[in-house]
């Protein structure tokens, strides 16, 4: 409930900020002089700052909340073995890419699981959870970090919030299209709005709000793809199937708050499977892996 909880509010935070901000700028008006009938480029501009504003707010946010969503604790100065090693790693492996040395972060969850985020590629933050550390062997936490570290050095926090800034821009767009026409040609309102526009774009942004993330989540499954084989040559193909193989054996509902799952190493299969998963399943990420030339 405390992850759901802090996901709406953070959301609501933004959509709040950002209708301040277009009521400044005068372009929150959609509809055109006369009040009958819609101004594209007044609606557009606002779908464009909205869908997009509420992607970049939350990637310029995302360390901040993931360290707060999990309880994830930056090591500073390592306090034991298993620490210096999980640092010095990290650090191999993002000389190895070319970024800057990411924050290290373990926090307590007892799901086998790690991701990686932040929207600088050279100011990242890297965390794996205490159920990981304990339940793999070093051989495989390499395969896992290889990973994390791969998708920082291919940017995909930032492709994924700019791909999920352009659905976003479409959904808003479209959705308020849509109750203008329910509104003018079902209700025959003919100025401004009336209640069927609010009730309609609501429905219609929650209905195109789950297309939408069905061509999210397609992304995120080829995005995982890479990550893979940036993992593999970073760490050793071995490595990498050994740290899936691992997961697949230990497979657990992923306890990762809903904006990080995607960024996670396992990810969940809840729900329909084809169309809504972050992640593609285990036994086709490593059947990919032991395919690789």
């Amino acid at each position: 409930m405390k992850r759901i909880f802090l996901f709406v509010i953070t959301n609501l935070a933004v959509l709040l900020v950002l209708s301040i901000t277009l009521r400044i700028l005068g372009v929150d008006r959609m509809l055109d002089a006369e009040g009958g009938g819609i101004d594209f480029n007044s609606l557009l501009i606002m779908s464009g700052v909205i869908g997009f504003g509420g992607s970049l707010i939350s990637l310029a946010m995302s360390k901040w909340s993931a360290k707060r969503m999990t309880g994830a604790v930056v090591i500073e100065q390592p306090s034991d073995p298993t620490e210096r090693w999980l640092v010095e790693t990290v650090r191999r492996q993002a000389e190895l890419v070319g970024i800057g040395m990411p924050e290290v972060a373990i926090y307590d969850a007892p799901d086998v699981n790690a991701f990686a985020t932040g929207m600088n590629r050279n100011d990242a933050l890297v965390a794996v959870s205490s159920g990981l550390l304990q339940s793999m062997h070093k051989d495989e936490i390499e395969g896992v970090l290889a990973h994390e570290i791969s998708h920082v050095a291919n940017g995909d926090m930032v492709t994924l919030a700019l791909i999920q800034g352009v659905v976003n821009t479409f959904v808003i767009f479209l959705s308020r299209i849509i109750g203008h026409f329910v509104d003018r040609v079902i209700f025959k309102t003919e100025r401004d709005h009336g209640p069927a526009f609010l009730i309609t774009t609501i429905v219609a942004q929650m209905v195109l709000g789950i297309l939408a993330s069905m061509i999210v989540m397609w992304f995120s499954r080829q995005r995982e793809f890479r990550a893979d084989a940036g993992g593999a040559r970073l760490a050793g193909r071995n490595k990498m199937i050994a740290a899936l193989e691992r997961l697949k054996q230990r497979h657990e509902p992923t306890q990762l708050p809903e904006r990080l799952a995607a960024f996670g190493i396992s990810g969940g299969e809840g729900g329909l499977k084809s169309l809504f998963m972050s992640h593609p399943p285990l036994e086709v990420r490593i059947a990919a892996l032991r395919a690789m030339s």
